[in-house]
């Protein structure tokens, strides 16, 4: 019996496979707990349309992320921290760091996206990876710049 699977089943095939299987195997197992349908020109018709209707879905919201993913590239954060001699920081800016500049400036990242191997220790300029949904990346540029000590004497 040739039936089109619903979804991915180990030894048997991916979902959307059209597949000829014993007819036990589809009227006992396959097709009363719905992991696949009888393959008939209608229901291969329609399974055709809902591939595509979900291909152009898949393209449209694509296509959106990489849009947004341009936005947050051209963003250029500056992070103020106190440092000491030879430019070292006290601390280090992080993750969790950029994601709250990245918030100040209206664009809400998960901060377990954004892809820092390690904190930054000095001062510079550092070029960080960001990953978007379907594969996208975004790249952000980071600014970290020693923090302004207010120039009043203790009294």
């Amino acid at each position: 019996m040739k039936v089109i699977l619903q979804e991915t089943l180990e030894g048997v095939g991916h979902l959307g496979d059209l597949i000829n299987v014993a007819d036990g195997f589809a009227r006992n197992y396959l097709l009363p707990r719905g992991k696949a349908v009888e393959a008939d020109s209608r229901s291969i018709k329609a399974f055709e349309h809902a591939k595509r209707a979900a291909a152009e879905k898949a393209k449209k919201e694509k296509l959106e992320i990489e849009t947004h993913a341009k936005k947050i590239s051209a963003v250029t954060l500056t992070i103020e921290m106190q440092a000491g001699k030879d430019d070292k920081l006290f601390g280090s800016v992080t993750a969790k760091d950029i994601a709250e500049g990245l918030a100040a400036q209206g664009f809400t990242v998960d901060r377990r996206k954004i892809q820092l191997a390690h904190p930054v220790k000095e001062l510079g300029t550092v070029t960080v990876p960001i990953k978007m949904p379907r594969d996208v990346m975004a790249q952000v540029t980071v600014h970290v710049v020693k923090k302004q000590e207010s120039e009043e004497a203790p009294a």
